[in-house]
């Protein structure tokens, strides 16, 4: 292993940050590898594998439908050309130069119109459609989002991650009984989420999910819902889709994947919180530096070590800390959404024991080395 860092100079990590895609997100287990490496070296008759593992994956999860995707965004402009397509085949073709004469305009939560890497408004514009957004960038009820249903509307899509705003947003359930109200579709995008039964059997017509985060596949998406929407979704292959495939490794990776996560024992939040408790208490016996153990902020059973970096008492700001860290011998990632304000994540699901240990002796380091 050390090889390939050697002879690509590469620079090692420790992914303190979570399942994210800006590292690579996952690292699969021996037998998502070993189906990989089967589908790597057989051929298939690939719209006969994309059906009959679609089948078999929505047999899994009890769900009408299944299709695997390149990833979660494909999934998300494949979702939205799927709705407003349909069946009609001149336009799967020519979507890029024809007009759309039917409805087109996706509704969103205004909260929910985020950046999580990509716009959730290119993913959109990508299938085809025009983000509508419903509310205020700190709330959106079930009333404001059917305020803006038109006639023009083809799907309310709902981003279920923590890049939302969370206070005072409809939940799922209040969305799904709009868009049943109103007789137009539902889509959420459930990216890192870990319950893959959840939305759908809430009533959301379509779930996009990332299989390389909770589910820990290779780079791919899921996308499940109604037999008629998914297959709108499976007809993009000759469409949009096509710049998205996925290859047919991905594929019977995601598929051994799925069948690996439904049967193996989650790791809990309060294991997650046994094993900081060493990690936090180094980090408080640093001057100027303080750690406690915080929640997942979308609600998930994910608990992880917030630490705040005293920047009078430091003579460094937090900013200054992820930089340095990051730009260290081992490139170390902390889910850094709060720099601004003096805190940093530590997600350690994906970090081992003598990491977190590497983790404070490398933020004492530094401090030292300010010192000097």
């Amino acid at each position: 292993m050390s090889s390939i860092y050697k002879k690509y100079q590469l620079k090692p990590v420790i992914n303190a940050s979570g399942r994210m895609t800006i590292l690579g997100v996952s690292t699969p287990q021996p037998e998502v590898v070993e189906a990989v490496n089967l589908g790597l070296n057989h051929y298939f008759e690939m719209q006969d594998l994309v059906d009959k593992t679609g089948a078999y994956i929505a047999g899994l999860l009890g769900v009408e439908s299944a299709v695997v995707v390149s990833c979660a965004s494909a999934g998300i402009a494949q979702a939205v050309a799927a709705v407003i397509i349909k069946d009609d085949a001149d336009l799967l073709l020519n979507l890029h130069a024809k007009p759309i004469h039917g409805p087109c305009e996706i509704v969103l939560a205004k909260g929910h119109n985020v950046n999580y890497g990509a716009p959730v408004a290119t993913m959109v514009a990508l299938g085809g459609g025009k983000v509508v957004e419903a509310g205020w960038a700190n709330e959106c009820s079930a009333e404001e989002l059917a305020a803006v249903i038109t006639p023009n509307t083809a799907a309310i899509l709902y981003i279920k991650s923590h890049h939302t705003v969370q206070k005072s947003m409809l939940s799922v359930a209040e969305a799904v009984a709009v868009a049943k109200s109103h007789g137009v579709p539902l889509i959420v995008d459930a990216a890192a989420e870990e319950d893959l039964r959840l939305y759908y059997q809430l009533g959301a017509d379509l779930v996009i999910y990332s299989g390389a985060k909770a589910i820990e596949g290779p780079s791919s998406g899921l996308v499940l819902g109604r037999e008629q929407y998914v297959a709108w979704v499976k007809k993009q292959g000759k469409g949009i889709g096509r710049a998205m495939k996925v290859g047919k490794e991905g594929i019977l990776g995601l598929t051994c994947a799925i069948e690996t996560y439904l049967l193996r024992e989650k790791e809990s939040g309060e294991q997650m919180v046994a094993k900081m408790r060493p990690f936090i208490a180094a980090l408080n016996e640093i001057h100027g530096v303080s750690a406690k153990v915080v929640w997942d902020g979308a609600g998930r059973d994910i608990a992880r070590t917030e630490i705040a970096f005293d920047q009078a008492a430091l003579g460094r700001s937090a900013v200054e800390m992820v930089a340095a860290l990051k730009g260290g011998p081992i490139a170390i990632y902390f889910r850094e959404y709060k720099a601004n304000e003096g805190k940093v994540e530590v997600d350690v699901r994906s970090v081992s024991d003598s990491q977190l240990t590497t983790i404070s002796e490398q933020i004492q380091q530094l401090l030292k080395e300010k010192l000097l």
